[in-house]
């Protein structure tokens, strides 16, 4: 009618652009700063009593990440999915072996996070230590964090990604400080420290892989939101094999200025012992400084971990395997529910446990979120021999980095494999209650 008369409709509006994803050093920062979470601040005193064999544990498990690291770069060029390991089992194995993997790991990180919100609040009580002399209060601040970066993440992956990049900058300078000091005293002719010895045998340096690979977790961060990154089937390779070869160069770096500088009984004895080294060095004031600096790195790497663990129920319910319910996205492009889970389960685990106290937590957490966790890697690994049948040169490295998983989840002992096993166990209901009503929609 009004066109009739010569006036013209109004114009239509542009429609929204989408939301913009991860860049190369966004995926790049997700990788490093995943691996450099709080493992490499608290290992070198949970490694210290193996002594030579913690050495010995790096190599190998660094050897064993970069085969992991360039099977994931592989499946990463040829399949960009999203879910990462999840997916890729999936593909190759079909729906049972996809969620076995997807709930391995799914348990990995959300069980893992508790870990890392623990390190956050220990690297904060060394700077205020009023914070573990209040009941109650280190169990509410690192849930608080959790709510914090869940929060951000469900704001949007590009506002996880600058969080990740920012904290990924600030974490290395005090690795970096480290090294650089072992560097500085070995030119200038200061003789190693006469550290105790200590027997090198097969059971300490799988002990000492188990728990070094806790710091590797996570290098497999850039295939799992694959669906956002920019330019994935280039980003993602490059991102996951560069972030985990400069983070082992500078685990091992660590590694051999603790053994060179730092007695091992001190390194043992210390809740900070990068922070512990520094001191010795440069004053008691650094301490300070350096566990701010620790919080930092934990706190990014929690950021990164739970952008991941918001992600994989909701590629589960894409591919089937989990409860539809979990198939959906915020305005922002972000699975807010997932997201909202996994931050609860996160949040029990934390509290149900803090009575242990922060170091032993740690310990705890980690190794029982390892035991479950690795076996989406050594899923992944021969799925890729599965999905790439004509990728020759891949197929000793994927087994390699298949038979290593079996190795290092031994390593962990018998406790955490029990506990590991139950959790993965309790995950079966869920998928045949899936399955089951998908027969009955059928």
């Amino acid at each position: 009618m009004g066109e009739a008369r010569g006036m013209t409709p109004p114009p239509k509006a542009a429609p929204s652009p989408p939301p913009r994803g991860l860049g190369p050093w966004m995926a790049l920062a997700l990788v490093v700063g995943n691996l450099i979470g709080s493992g490499v601040y608290l290992l070198p005193a949970t490694l210290a009593p193996l002594g030579a064999n913690q050495l010995i544990g790096w190599i190998i498990t660094s050897a064993g990440a970069l085969a992991m690291a360039l099977v994931f770069a592989r499946l990463g060029a040829m399949r960009p999915m999203a879910g990462g390991p999840y997916a890729y089992v999936q593909a190759a194995f079909g729906p049972f072996a996809g969620f076995v993997t997807a709930w391995s790991y799914w348990i990995l990180l959300w069980a893992g996070n508790g870990a890392l919100a623990v390190a956050v609040v220990s690297g904060l009580s060394a700077v205020v230590p009023g914070i573990g002399t209040v009941p109650g209060l280190p169990a509410v601040l690192a849930v608080g964090c959790v709510w914090v970066l869940t929060l951000v993440n469900i704001r949007g992956v590009r506002s996880a990604g600058d969080l990740t990049l920012v904290t990924t900058v600030i974490k290395l300078v005090p690795l970096f400080a480290v090294i650089g000091l072992a560097v500085w005293l070995w030119l200038s002719g200061v003789p190693p420290v006469a550290q105790t010895p200590v027997p090198i045998t097969g059971g300490r340096i799988a002990a000492a892989a188990g728990l070094c690979f806790w710091a590797f977790l996570g290098i497999e961060s850039a295939t799992v939101p694959a669906d956002k990154v920019e330019n994935a089937a280039r980003v993602v390779p490059f991102a996951t094999l560069f972030g985990t070869v400069v983070c082992g160069i500078i685990f091992l770096g660590i590694s051999v200025a603790f053994l060179g500088y730092m007695p091992i009984e001190a390194a043992a004895a210390s809740p900070a012992p990068v922070a512990a080294m520094l001191a010795q060095h440069f004053g008691g004031a650094v301490g300070g400084v350096v566990a701010v600096f620790a919080a930092i790195s934990a706190f990014g790497a929690l950021n990164g971990f739970i952008l991941l663990q918001g992600e994989m129920p909701w590629a589960m319910a894409r591919g089937g395997v989990f409860p539809r319910w979990f198939d959906a996205e915020n305005a922002r492009g972000t699975p807010a529910r997932g997201h909202v889970v996994s931050s609860l389960l996160l949040s029990v685990v934390t509290l149900l446990n803090f009575g242990r106290g922060m170091g032993d937590l740690f310990q705890f957490i980690a190794s029982v979120s390892l035991a479950a966790g690795m076996l989406a890697y050594a899923m992944t690994m021969l799925a890729a021999i599965r999905l790439l049948p004509h990728d020759r040169a891949l197929v000793p490295v994927a087994l390699f980095g298949a038979v290593f998983s079996g190795w290092a989840t031994w390593g962990l002992g018998l406790e955490a494999i029990g506990y590991g096993a139950i959790l993965l166990v309790l995950g079966l209901p869920i998928y045949l209650a899936v399955r089951r009503g998908q027969s009955g929609a059928a």
